[in-house]
């Protein structure tokens, strides 16, 4: 039998892609992890604590999924890459359209923009981390590690927010990324200088 808390974390997922963060209710989720509402409040006193525990889990997973800080620059700009934009072994489906749905509440929440401030500064720090690295190193042409970092996580929330508005794939962003590092770096993810 699969983790309770697992299950209602999926079941948050499917019901805030279906109906909504303005429309989404407890009972959606029981429904959706088929179980009774009050089983939902056992673990989660309301609504917005389960929704910050959900952001939390899902960020977990997400985190989890980043290249190892010892592995080398190559491989970590190229691991935060695979995770952002390989489906295989990522978040289950609708992660980005709920993701979506709570960084638009974020400016309203302070408990989300905390999160995602905390998200993003992990994915600078692991984009800049690698790009210092590899400057140091040699193996990258000298670059503003934080400006290279902002450019790639700025264009990561594009690619996010394009493929849930817009159902552009993902893939389209992950190839001009790859094309920015190329030109900034003098390196070319998935091949040698």
């Amino acid at each position: 039998m699969d983790d309770p808390d697992d299950e209602i974390m999926k079941a948050t997922c499917r019901a805030l892609c279906e109906h909504g963060l303005a429309d989404l209710t407890v009972e959606d989720i029981a429904d959706e992890a088929a179980v009774s509402s009050a089983a939902i409040h056992y673990h989660y006193d309301t609504k917005a604590a389960l929704l910050a525990a959900f952001l939390d889990d899902r960020i977990d997973r997400f985190e989890a999924r980043l290249p190892d800080a010892d592995a080398p620059p190559e491989r970590r700009l190229e691991g935060v890459l695979d995770a952002v934009f390989d489906p295989a072994g990522g978040p289950d489906g609708g992660f980005g359209t709920a993701l979506v749905e709570l960084k638009a509440r974020a400016p309203y929440e302070p408990d989300y923009r905390r999160r995602f401030r905390a998200l993003d500064d992990r994915l600078h720090e692991a984009v800049a981390g690698a790009v210092r690295e590899g400057v140091d190193a040699g193996e990258f042409a000298a670059a503003d590690p934080d400006t290279v970092a902002r450019s790639v996580v700025t264009a990561i929330d594009g690619a996010l927010v394009r493929a849930v508005a817009l159902d552009e794939d993902p893939a389209t962003t992950r190839a001009t990324i790859e094309v920015d590092l190329a030109d900034r770096l003098d390196w070319t993810p998935g091949g040698d200088r």
